[in-house]
């Protein structure tokens, strides 16, 4: 566990099963530091948290504690469910609700980890089982400790293995797991570097289940089974593969080896692969061959190029597709246990495939009902009237959205100030220009971003700043997710300034953006 604190994406697995086999996070309390957890009440530690400048106000996270994986979120009964894993108030699967994707009413755990069963050491990410007639199943992972011999994790001594569970609450408030696994491990004789994160759909009266899995010295890849009962499955092949990077290390994600939390759906006549491994996230956009059972890929590249990680997608009533992922923490294990909580859901994206194949993403417009006293600049050639302006878009604190659209060519950047009353340090630069093989990117904190300007040479940016979390939406297709826990003041602002041709600067609308709880503890 101290490792994820530390270094998140490249432990996920000892967080899961730190969290779901040790049951961390039992009580308040024991999300706090040792020190802290001597001295301060549960009262007290929310008082805490609720005035934390770093903790985001319109995310979804937990009251307290870790957050990791979102699993299975879905659209059931006239409310949104998301499930994920955490550490506040016990073992299993965290579960919010939300009639519009934005506010969100925390509910019991729904899914806990069986004392002797198969899911005796960690009940991992799963995904919805659609087509059941009660629309209330799952397909997860579940692990137990065995013989090295019998493990499907390399080196860890742990076997996983695919298990259903049925809920018949309206609120999918507690799940029935079936008697025993509906997928026992991997084909038999397949030696395989990791055998989790399922998720399933229906084509006819047939269902189809995808497993994340790889090979030594091969690549990741998603295992394929199927079954006409939706209760003994079939193995088929491998849906899709990768390539391994050459690397020799103990983790087979970290060598690309192993494929995780793999999703899978259709986006007009185009079909849409997500997977996470390299400590990063993929996505590839091809077709599908119904009767091959076989993914052709097309194109491929990142799905985000920051602190994200293990993300899942759901199915809207609207026909829209909505991605959830996990926002990782960058500060050292000290700091974040001293805080008493690490970690958020990302933002709903809305997913698409534009015309030219790439994968589209963008934050869904439920977002915008919370934007509060939105502000628009009038554009300029002249550098000391933008300067001038720029001084009346001030953000009073740091949560807030800024759109901005950008005329590439020339090298220009958008710079976020934090400043308190007594000091000011740097939020984030937007650096567009020009990267060493000629193509355009914008560069915030260390990391380029291609763009992809459209009519005029025009590129979109769209920041959503949270406390320590920042999105950043590129052109409505790459993202970059970061984090920034600078602190001059709790009451800092978010001052802007423009370096470089003023008639670079085409458009800004800054607006702040309304807490979903007067608390921070998203109830």
């Amino acid at each position: 566990m101290d490792d994820l604190l530390n270094h998140p994406s490249p432990t996920r697995r000892n967080f899961l099963t730190a969290a779901a086999g040790l049951g961390l996070g039992a009580c308040l309390p024991s999300t706090l530091s040792a020190s802290a957890q001597s001295t301060e009440t549960v009262e007290e530690t929310q008082k805490r948290l609720a005035a934390d400048p770093l903790r985001p106000a319109f995310h979804l996270l937990p009251q307290a504690g870790f957050l990791g994986d979102p699993c299975a979120p879905r659209f059931f009964d006239g409310k949104y469910h998301a499930f994920f894993h955490g550490s506040f108030g016990g073992r299993g699967w965290q579960h919010a609700i939300s009639p519009d994707l934005v506010h969100w009413q925390h509910m019991p755990i729904a899914l806990t980890p069986t004392a002797g069963g198969y899911d005796s050491y960690g009940t991992f990410t799963g995904g919805v089982l659609p087509g059941t007639g009660d629309d209330g199943t799952i397909i997860y992972t579940g692990v137990s400790k065995v013989p090295r011999e019998q493990e499907t994790i390399r080196n860890e001594g742990l076997r996983e293995v695919q298990c259903i569970a049925v809920s018949s609450d309206k609120d999918l408030r507690s799940f029935t797991k079936l008697p025993k696994p509906v997928i026992d491990g991997p084909p038999a004789g397949m030696k395989v570097t990791g055998f989790r994160d399922p998720f399933g759909w229906k084509d006819g009266d047939t269902w189809y289940v995808g497993v994340g899995s790889g090979f030594n010295g091969v690549g990741g890849a998603l295992l394929l089974f199927r079954s006409k009962d939706a209760r003994t499955f079939e193995y088929v092949h491998t849906l899709a593969e990768g390539t391994w990077n050459g690397q020799a290390v103990s983790n087979p994600v970290g060598s690309a080896e192993m494929w995780e939390c793999p999703d899978f759906f259709a986006s007009g006549e185009k079909h849409v692969l997500l997977y996470s491994t390299e400590y990063k996230t993929f996505w590839e956009v091809g077709t599908f061959d119904r009767e091959a059972l076989k993914f052709k890929s097309e194109l491929r590249g990142k799905l985000d190029y920051g602190n994200y990680y293990a993300p899942r997608s759901m199915a809207c009533p609207d026909g829209r597709r909505v991605l959830w992922g996990w926002v990782q923490e960058s500060r050292s294990r000290e700091a974040t246990r001293d805080a008493g909580w690490a970690g958020c859901m990302s933002l709903p994206r809305v997913l698409g495939v534009h015309p030219d194949g790439t994968l589209q993403q963008r934050p869904a417009a439920e977002l915008d009902a919370l934007l509060v006293n939105p502000r628009t600049l009038k554009p300029t050639h002249d550098s000391q009237a933008l300067a001038d302006r720029l001084k009346l878009l001030t953000l009073p604190s740091r949560a807030g959205r800024i759109t901005a659209g950008v005329q590439t060519g020339a090298a220009c950047t958008l710079r976020l100030v934090l400043e308190g009353p007594s000091q000011s340090r740097p939020l984030l630069d937007l650096a567009c220009g020009k990267d060493d093989r000629g193509k355009d990117v914008v560069t915030a904190a260390s990391v380029s971003v291609p763009l992809q300007p459209g009519a005029g040479g025009i590129s979109q940016l769209d920041l959503w700043i949270d406390g320590s979390v920042l999105e950043i939406f590129v052109d409505q297709r790459n993202v970059l997710t970061t984090r920034n826990y600078e602190l001059p003041d709790h009451l800092a602002r978010v001052s802007l300034a423009w370096e470089g041709p003023a008639a670079s600067l085409r458009s800004l609308q800054v607006a702040s953006v309304a807490a979903i709880s007067p608390d921070r503890l998203t109830t």
